[in-house]
This record gives structure tokens, sequence and C-alpha cells, in this order.
């Protein structure tokens, strides 16, 4: 039932009809426990919440699968917004970015010229900018224009989905040119021609990607909600004599919150995505599909009205 509930919902989170209807009737049905609002004001005001909390901020500007040079151009103009915003606030925080939100079906040349524009305003402010991973299909070209970019901004580091076979060949190479990583499991649905089908084969991948970073890399993002990989993180760390400076554990808004906050309690670096905009449809459902429990939410949301 899990695996049915799972494919329904990556499955839903394509779909660009009920992604319309989601932008009109906003977030009332249970998506506002992980999305902060709908504008740079109310993220602002979360992000204080969270500084205030002691875990620092990442700002996930919600939109994907963009098919219209207009759309991208407003997404991108409203990542400068929240780039100017963070930088007026004085937050030290970080922005999220996706690719396909900025025109990448559309012209990758037009894609990149957007994302170099925010880098631009991004280094200009002394800020970090994390290019997201989507499916495998834009995998091959996020790659490819992160590790262009690189070269010119140092302030850009982008993720690495441990589902998939080839992600260790991935990372070792974006290592050795000192590209910043952030570690997850993967929320897409792939082929098990390309990725692997069993949940313990994920995780075991997960932390021999982490092991790789953490030995390796000054800076690893250990993005996982799961308790027996952070404890292992927990062991490895305190093992192998790691810094705190140089990895954090990140999770999501509005997702294991008491975790969060323990981690925080311990003295361990906590980093929360905190998801923002109207366009939070396709977010939503992917968290539906990773932990299908958080149904009950939404169905307490319908009962509320």
């Amino acid at each position: 039932m899990e695996e049915l509930l799972r494919s329904l919902f990556l499955s839903l989170s394509k779909n660009k009809r009920a992604n319309e209807l989601a932008k009109q009737y906003g977030l009332r049905f249970g998506a506002d426990k992980f999305v902060a609002g709908e504008t740079i004001e109310t993220a602002m005001a979360k992000v204080q919440e969270l500084h205030q909390l002691g875990m620092s901020v990442t700002l996930d500007h919600l939109g994907e699968f963009v098919t219209d040079a207009r759309e991208a151009r407003e997404s991108t103009e409203y990542c400068l917004e929240t780039l100017d915003a963070i930088f007026d606030h004085r937050l030290n925080v970080n922005l999220s970015v996706k690719l396909t939100q900025l025109g990448l079906d559309i012209d990758p040349g037009l894609c990149k010229d957007h994302l170099r524009q925010i880098l631009e305003r991004a280094k200009e402010y002394d800020l970090f900018v994390r290019v997201d991973m989507e499916d495998f299909g834009h995998l091959a070209i996020t790659l490819e224009m992160v590790e262009d970019l690189r070269q010119h901004f140092h302030n850009v580091g982008t993720v690495i989905q441990s589902y998939l076979y080839r992600s260790e060949e991935d990372a070792r190479h974006l290592l050795g040119l000192g590209i910043p990583l952030r570690i997850v499991k993967g929320a897409y649905k792939e082929p098990r021609e390309i990725a692997y089908p069993d949940k313990t084969e994920v995780d075991e991948n997960y932390k021999k990607l982490l092991q790789i970073c953490l030995d390796t890399s000054d800076y690893t993002a250990i993005a996982t909600h799961d308790e027996k990989i952070i404890e292992w993180v927990k062991n490895y760390v305190r093992e192998e004599n790691i810094a705190g400076q140089r990895y954090e554990f990140q999770m999501l808004y509005g997702i294991r919150t008491s975790l969060q906050h323990q981690l925080v309690k311990e003295g361990y670096p906590v980093r929360i995505y905190v998801p923002f905009l109207i366009d939070w449809y396709g977010y939503f459902m992917r968290r539906l599909a990773e932990r299908p429990a958080n149904v009950a939410f939404v169905a307490r949301g319908i009962a509320r009205g």
C-alpha cells in the first residue's frame, strides 16, 4: 500500500492541472505544515523564528518544470528579490533553486544566464546558492552547468541522490572540483535500471556517500530525517574527530521538528530548508510520497475546511 501511495503522489506531483488548482486554492489543505507561506515577507518571519531557535536556514523558492520563458524570467526575478530581502534583513541564509524553474526545459542557455544572474547577486551579498537536483532526465545537464559556473562562482553547490547507481562517481568528481554537496536519498521515482529499488541499498549508499564527503570535503550537508542514519553520523564524526564546522544536518521545514530541536540542544549544527511561494504543489506531493503518513495532516486540513 505504501508503495502504491508513493507512486500516486509522485504522479500527481507532475499534474499541471492539479498544480493550477493548487495555486488557486492556496495552502489551506495541509500544505502550510510544510510550506512557509506564499510571500517573501512570510518567509523572512519564519527565518527569524528559526534563527531564534538556534537553526540556520536555506530558503527554497518553490517552482519547477516551467515551460514559458516569461515564467522563467519571473522566477529569476523573484530569486533576486529574495536575495535582496535576505541582505536587507542582515540574515545569513542560503538560497535553493531548481533549474527547470529557471527555464532549463525551454532553453539551457536561457537557464544558465538566469542562474548566472542569481549567482552574481548572491556573490555581491556573500550568500550561497544550492542548485537542487531534480529527476534523472535533468541530472547530467544540471551537473554540467554547476561545474561550468563553479569556475567563476565559489558560492554555488549542488545535490547528490543516494538512490542512483552513478552517485558515487559523480560525488567523487564534484568533490575533486571543490564543489560542496548536499546528500539526499532522492524524492523521484526512477526505474531500477538507474536506481536502487531497495531502501536498504539506498541507505547503505547514503552512508557511503557521506563517508566520502566527510573524509574529503570542508563542508557536507547531511539531508535526512532518518534517526538511524543520524546516529550513524554522530558516531562517525566522533570517531573520526570531524569538527562541527565541516558538516551540518539539514532537515525540511515542518517535518520531525522535535528531532530538529533535539539536535540543536545536543550542540549539532542544523539547517532547515524553508520552502515558500505559491507554486508549492509539486513539492508538497513529493513530501507526501516520501512519507505517506503525512496524508493525515492533509485529511485534518480538509476536515477544518
